[in-house]
């Protein structure tokens, strides 16, 4: 049994690592490198500490059920270990997605830019820069996402 046990984290483990990705505001994906960005400049008006819900791409659920499925079946002799696995893999997903979404919460900053010009923008991103009310700013825009930075 200390083996299943090992292998659920490994398992789990590689699933939730695989899911991770900054949304941060000093972060860019390789698609974002060489493209154009629209800069508007502005003064932070307000900053606000946010969660940022955490993925649910399902494969902590599968990681999840698979484990399960396998401690399930070995309940019982016959019948019972089909039933087993079937109520393990089930448990076991469910587990799975919760533990996905959980180990990939992030802590986030909402920033609200008073932009040159009059105009009043919100950006959520996860926590990296700081930022103070008062202060001069950067909003990037490009490819459907926004970014804050100094």
């Amino acid at each position: 049994m200390n083996v299943l046990k090992l292998v659920a984290t490994v398992l789990i483990s590689l699933v939730l690592a695989g899911c991770a990705s900054s949304k941060s505001g000093d972060v860019y994906t390789r698609d974002q490198a060489r493209r154009e960005m629209l800069v508007r400049t502005g003064v932070v008006e307000s900053v606000r500490e946010v969660t940022m819900e955490g993925t649910n791409s399902g494969a902590g659920t599968l990681a999840g059920a698979a484990v399960g499925g396998v401690a399930g079946s070995t309940v019982g002799g016959g019948r019972g270990q089909i039933v087993g696995a079937i109520i393990g893999a089930l448990l076991g997903g469910m587990a799975g997605s919760a533990i996905e979404e959980n180990a990939t919460k992030k802590n986030a900053l909402e920033i609200t830019v008073n932009l040159d010009g009059g105009m009043l923008v919100a950006v959520v991103q996860e926590m990296g820069e700081i930022f103070y009310p008062g202060e001069r700013v950067r909003v990037l825009s490009g490819d459907g996402s926004t970014r804050v930075t100094h």
